[in-house]
């Protein structure tokens, strides 16, 4: 049956079913396309014979919204969505958003704080007899002690507070295979401890074979020391050929991180993306609006996973990890030509790319046999010896896309490592990118351009970002074309000082650009420069970083960059003097702002008439 997978009674009665084998429960609205978390492990299950539902944003106050399928025979998988649900709810100033575009009609309070927590919990309640499994964002970057930004302290391994038996961490597809596998064959979800890419919990201090022991839970709260101390040895160990299982301590429980599971070939990546997906949200939405989260996704194609680009700020290290997976090009023209079919199509591909979307194999042969390096990064500070830095592979992609009968134009819209494509000697991806698959203006994420606070971002420093800048402008003439950059700037990044904040706003006065949109640093669970926020200490060295993390400073920094907006005149003003630079206020062409009642150019005083 090629239909939306089971969300009522109703529709488990079409298929012949009296109980499902798993159930789904989700704070995501259900979307039934391969962008999808829920959707794509629940299609995988289905694929290997298995009976499953969802459970789309339960009322988590209601214990019928969480029996509406039954129980079911083999487990409950949690997830709170495509998005961490605190990240979902909360600004950076934790202030609450207004919208959810994950939720009917986009509209918020279709689920709790912590939902993964909280639906785990109610289910476990309920049924306690029944395995529950967690994965997605939100479990995965909890699976060991963190630093919780919303409550500003370090909580335990979220396994423990949801009360559920394994976290499946990374994307999940082969993990929940052999778990769904395992349970079939009668296996006790407690025995359950040999399968990679999970983190199960256990009493028994010798059932880990040969594990590295993080500090004791109690020791991470006492000292932010061995939290960093704790964070590098889980950072050196995310690869699934040299990474080593991981044991952290508390005071009843062993939490165990079995090694990451090994990369998907091309092969079995390919299978997941042909699975019967109805690229849409469930109809039942269609009153309420729909799900506006499917419209960036729905006409774009997914071609690869992971990162080695490694940036500090971003959590995919600790998530889909640093080796590059990618479909194969047969896989994304059968795509492609479903997207075609889509009677709303209007003949644009609105993205082909990923994490970083110029990234299409593993970063250097030797990743392949021995891992990716614990202790070295493939760009940062210098670009590895090793790194193979080439975009024919894409640039053939992209040739056989746009020349499909239908499409019109194929956009990239996914992060574009502007590094690595300056380093590629040969020029023929730039000019064919600026030639065809821009609209206009382009997005890249430079980020900043102090030295010293892009060290602590692990990005590359600013000459690169200006030999890229120089080559985009030189290419767009060459062809004809008048197009843009749009860069995406990052405010009180740990290590930016009012001083550093100053040196870019007097970068963005010199290049004429004052950017829309400022993103304050957003301390989320596993990323360094999380780390680095909440103990002061830079962990790949042990050394003292300054944080900014007053929020008036924090309003400063981010006013910095947008100087020119009138409303921001007077917390650039204190900054600039804070920072003691004073020679930034006045009437000459490097001054930022003007003396506070300055006339505006081109207006004299009159004299009054008598």
């Amino acid at each position: 049956m090629n239909d939306f997978l089971p969300v009522s009674r109703e529709d488990m009665k079409k298929r012949g079913w009296d109980q499902l084998d798993f159930i789904i429960v989700s704070g995501d609205a259900y979307v039934d396309h391969p962008s999808f978390g829920t959707a794509v492990i629940g299609r995988v299950l289905e694929s290997r014979g298995f009976k499953v539902g969802i459970i789309a944003q339960p009322d988590w106050k209601n214990n019928d919204s969480y029996k509406r399928l039954g129980k079911p025979k083999l487990a409950f998988l949690v997830t709170s969505g495509n998005i961490d649900s605190m990240v979902n709810h909360y600004t950076t100033a934790k202030k609450t958003r207004r919208d959810d575009l994950y939720s009917p009609g986009g509209k918020s309070g279709f689920r709790p704080d912590r939902a993964t927590m909280v639906y785990s919990r109610k289910l476990k309640e309920l049924y306690s007899d029944v395995p529950i499994i967690l994965g997605g964002i939100e479990a995965s970057l909890r699976r060991f002690a963190h630093y919780d930004y919303w409550s500003s302290k370090v909580r335990r391994s979220i396994l423990l507070d949801a009360k559920a038996d394994i976290i499946v961490y990374g994307m999940g597809e082969k993990q929940i295979v052999e778990i769904a596998e395992a349970l079939e064959s009668g296996l006790p979800v407690g025995e359950i401890t040999f399968i990679k890419g999970t983190v199960y919990k256990t009493k028994d201090k010798k059932r880990p074979y040969e594990p590295l022991w993080l500090p004791h839970y109690d020791e991470i709260l006492s000292s932010k020391r061995k939290y960093a101390q704790s964070f590098m040895i889980q950072y050196r160990n995310m690869d699934s050929i040299n990474g080593k299982p991981l044991v952290e301590p508390y005071k009843n429980y062993y939490v165990v991180q079995n090694p990451p599971a090994d990369s998907m070939s091309d092969m079995e990546l390919d299978d997941v993306y042909s699975l019967p997906y109805k690229r849409s949200y469930h109809p039942m939405y269609e009153k309420s609006g729909g799900i506006p989260a499917i419209k960036e996704v729905k006409h774009s194609i997914i071609s690869n996973r992971g990162c080695f680009g490694s940036c500090n700020f971003c959590a995919l290290t600790f998530h889909q990890g640093r080796k590059v997976q990618s479909r194969s090009h047969e896989s994304i023209i059968r795509e492609a030509k479903e997207i075609i079919e889509d009677p709303e199509f209007k003949g644009y591909i609105h993205d082909v790319g990923g994490p970083t979307a110029n990234f299409r194999h593993s970063a250097c042969k030797k990743q392949e046999k021995h891992g990716v390096c614990p202790d070295k990064q493939c760009m940062f500070p210098e670009p590895c010896s090793q790194l193979i830095v080439e975009h024919q592979d894409y640039l053939e992609l992209l040739r056989k896309l746009r020349s499909m009968p239908g499409i019109k134009k194929v956009f990239i819209r996914s992060g574009l490592r502007y590094d690595y494509l300056i380093y590629d000697k040969d020029d023929t991806f730039f000019k064919e990118l600026c030639e065809h698959h821009i609209s206009g203006q382009l997005k890249i994420a430079p980020e900043h351009v102090s030295s010293k606070v892009l060290d602590k971002m692990g990005k590359p420093g600013r000459k690169v970002y200006d030999r890229f800048v120089a080559k985009y402008y030189k290419i767009n003439r060459d062809i004809g074309k008048n197009q843009f950059l749009v860069p995406y700037l990052m405010s009180s990044h740990p290590g930016s000082t009012l001083k550093e904040a100053v040196e870019l706003a007097e970068y963005l006065r010199d290049i004429g650009y004052t950017p829309e949109q400022v993103q304050d640093f957003y301390p989320t669970p596993g990323t360094m420069s999380t780390c680095m926020f909440y103990t002061g200490i830079d962990p790949r060295t042990m050394t003292d970083v300054y944080i900014p993390t007053d929020p008036h400073e924090k309003a400063m920094q981010r006013a910095l960059i947008q100087y020119k907006k009138p409303q921001n005149y007077k917390l650039v003003k204190e900054a600039l003097l804070k920072a003691g630079r004073k020679d930034l206020i006045g009437f000459d062409r490097h001054c930022l702002i003007k003396p506070e009642g300055a006339l505006k150019p081109g207006k004299r005083k009159t004299k009054k008439r008598r």
